[in-house]
């Protein structure tokens, strides 16, 4: 069954968590932005996500709580291309004492196209233990802010219906 996405407006009524030009090196011999690329940008746009939910490197160092992804959706909307602009976006939709679900998206700035969705499910960690571990007090608590502020978006946040927090 076909999920509805949202709107290049919709999607920026979420912050753009970075911006970026495609470097010729990212073209494939379909004429493209190559697949792995696409997860190169969610990556690289996780961090400043990371960083909205007070999350910074200490977290990770000094008290050996991370976070590990489990489970993944992309949805493939619109080709990219070489000297194309665009932007990276995240909207939460649940989270449970472990985890949180959310999606990310890019927009294609230069075509004015939603060019990919990625769903995804994370857990928190312990670093030490190397096991899934409860989300500290603090990120709970900025994640239950955030969920709350993205639910109140008129859009629904397109989910495969298969994965969840």
């Amino acid at each position: 069954m076909p999920v509805a996405m949202p709107t290049v407006a919709q999607v920026d009524e979420l912050p753009s968590l970075m911006e970026r030009r495609v470097p010729p090196e990212w073209q494939d011999l379909n004429g493209h932005v190559n697949v792995r690329h696409y997860l190169e940008l969610y990556d690289a746009a996780g961090w400043p996500m990371l960083g909205s939910l007070g999350i910074d490197e200490r977290m990770f160092l000094e008290r050996r709580l991370g976070f590990f992804d489990l489970e993944h959706h992309i949805w493939y909307l619109a080709e990219m291309h070489v000297g194309d602009v665009v932007t990276v976006h995240s909207r939460l939709v649940d989270r449970s004492a472990k985890r949180f679900h959310g999606v990310m998206f890019i927009v294609n700035r230069t075509r004015g196209q939603l060019a990919c969705a990625f769903e995804y499910v994370t857990s928190g960690a312990d670093l030490e233990a190397r096991r899934t571990a409860p989300l500290s007090a603090e990120v709970a608590a900025e994640l239950d802010r955030q969920i709350a502020e993205h639910s109140a978006l008129s859009w629904p946040a397109p989910v495969c219906g298969v994965i969840s927090a």
